[in-house]
């Protein structure tokens, strides 16, 4: 059994055709059909079914899958580690994020990131907080930038925190409240909103700060980026609570400061027990950039 067999076996089974697995992997058909089949034979199990319009894994096939992407990750990790061992980083680093991230000027920093390590592969996976916790500790995402309430913690990684921020109102420029210089949650909740899906943590922030004051409101909008929550308040369908830090990003939209506005607390998480390489090399740089006193990443 080969590396180069599994890196066909997975290429065909995530584009469901020979045809693209062999373009993707850049060798003719007839050669990775061979491998594939070779492997069967080893395996004494086929792990595709062939039909002229479709091909899909076996049963044996899918038990094969997670298993090969695993032996993969591992050699990938061995030649990372080695390549380290003799002072060059490389390798992959997943990095997640939630789409409102603010400490830190991500571009900017992987812009320093690939000029000090050009070796280095990298994957942007935005999402939830709660999903990039789950992902560091599944080891899918090596370091990730979320945003929690402060009745919240990061758990089962390592952290630190980055930042604290209050929201903002954010609404139409023609909105009746656009001429405002600030406003409390009771005047908003008497609002329509565009938010986060619930129970999201950063929708949480919000559902608190207005069960704390008592008050019910009205979120006929749920979306995951920032970009559709601004653009749904730009059209007037809604109002939004966003990170006064994010805000300027936005354009189309009018920020008001929320007199009685929640806070969130932005975290940079990573693994507790594994730390890449170029895990270590990202978390390195990102600690001298925040220009704090020269001291290591703690634990929280």
């Amino acid at each position: 059994m080969e590396l180069q067999q599994m890196r066909y076996v997975i290429a065909v089974a995530e584009s469901n055709s020979f045809t693209r697995a062999a373009e993707r992997c850049l060798v003719v058909q007839s050669a990775l059909s061979h491998q594939i089949a070779r492997l069967e034979r080893e395996l004494g199990a086929k792990l595709f079914e062939r039909t002229s319009r479709r091909v899909r894994l076996t049963p044996a096939g899918a038990a094969f899958l997670p298993a090969a992407r695993q032996c993969l990750d591992a050699a990938e990790r061995a030649a990372a580690e080695v390549a380290a061992a003799v002072g060059e980083i490389r390798g992959r680093l997943a990095v997640g994020l939630i789409p409102t991230v603010a400490a830190v000027d991500l571009p900017s920093m992987l812009r320093d990131f690939r000029q000090q390590y050009p070796s280095v592969r990298i994957t942007l996976r935005a999402g939830a907080s709660e999903e990039l916790v789950e992902q560091v500790k599944q080891g899918t995402v090596e370091v990730a930038f979320l945003g929690l309430p402060t009745t919240a913690r990061p758990e089962g990684v390592d952290a630190r925190e980055l930042a604290r921020d209050r929201l903002v109102a954010v609404v139409a420029p023609d909105h009746p409240l656009a001429a405002e210089t600030s406003v409390t949650l009771r005047r908003l909740s008497t609002e329509v909103f565009v938010d986060l899906p619930a129970k999201t943590a950063g929708r949480t922030q919000s559902d608190q700060a207005f069960a704390a004051a008592g008050l019910t409101r009205d979120v006929a909008f749920e979306v995951t980026t920032a970009y559709l929550t601004s653009r749904l308040v730009e059209q007037g369908l809604a109002v939004a609570m966003l990170p006064s830090a994010y805000a300027p990003q936005l354009t189309g939209v009018t920020t008001i400061e929320v007199t009685d506005a929640p806070e969130r607390v932005e975290y940079v998480i990573w693994n507790r027990y594994d730390r890449t390489p170029a895990a270590n090399a990202f978390l390195t740089l990102l600690e001298t950039q925040r220009k704090r006193a020269p001291v290591r990443l703690k634990r929280t």
